[in-house]
């Protein structure tokens, strides 16, 4: 299994100010933002398009850009964000388009990939697609606004990934994504999961080095 890793979300940051969240969460030592992008289409709400990324880049970003793409049509988008400063692109497995091909393309672009369930949709949907992916990311809310109540039944898909990982030689990484705190994220590494995207927890913890040191000792 790999380290645990913590990747606060910029959606939970202040939106008036997102540079300042980005230095918060660089200056803990933490390495990777989770970049939620939402389309008012796939998902109930809007949030950042490639601007953004690009505007955190130009003001000495070095963070990890962990970037999901809550997109109805993700294949038309992975380039602008990859150029803008991407690092690694998560797209759904619920649209319809070519989801081997858009993968593909994201590695071409040098960035890494990552497939994403949401908390209705089975493992057995992305089964096909483990060995093509650097991480799978299991939805433990419905997407779209933040603040949400984390579900514990999808602790048996996380741990269901987890034993196909292990069974088959994979390495990707196990990210999960919603309601995510300290217990929850304890629930979820005992489950499997390795990557952990923290947002109104982590912005709004009144001791932010304690939060983020807990994380690394799941």
């Amino acid at each position: 299994m790999h380290a645990p890793q913590l990747a606060p979300s910029l959606l939970a940051a202040d939106h008036a100010n997102l540079a300042a969240g980005a230095r918060t969460v660089a200056d803990l030592g933490v390495t990777w933002l989770h970049c939620d992008i939402m389309d008012g289409h796939f998902v109930p709400n809007l949030s950042f398009g490639p601007e953004t990324l690009a505007a955190l880049r130009r003001a000495g970003s070095k963070l990890f850009f962990d970037t999901h793409l809550m997109l109805s049509e993700p294949h038309r988008y992975v380039e602008p964000f990859a150029k803008a400063g991407a690092n690694l692109i998560s797209i759904h497995i619920e649209p319809a388009y070519d989801h081997v091909a858009t993968l593909a393309r994201i590695r071409e672009l040098g960035c890494q990939n990552g497939i994403v369930l949401n908390p209705g949709t089975p493992a057995r949907a992305v089964e096909a697609l483990l060995p093509l992916v650097d991480l799978v990311l299991v939805m433990t809310v419905q997407p779209g606004f933040g603040g949400q109540s984390f579900r514990r039944d999808i602790l048996p898909k996380i741990s269901q990934l987890r034993d196909w990982r292990a069974a088959r030689d994979l390495s990707f990484r196990l990210e999960v994504d919603g309601g995510i705190d300290l217990a929850t994220g304890a629930e979820c590494r005992a489950a499997g999961a390795d990557t952990f995207v923290a947002g109104t927890s982590f912005f709004k913890a009144p001791d932010k080095p304690a939060f983020a040191s807990a994380f690394a000792k799941l």
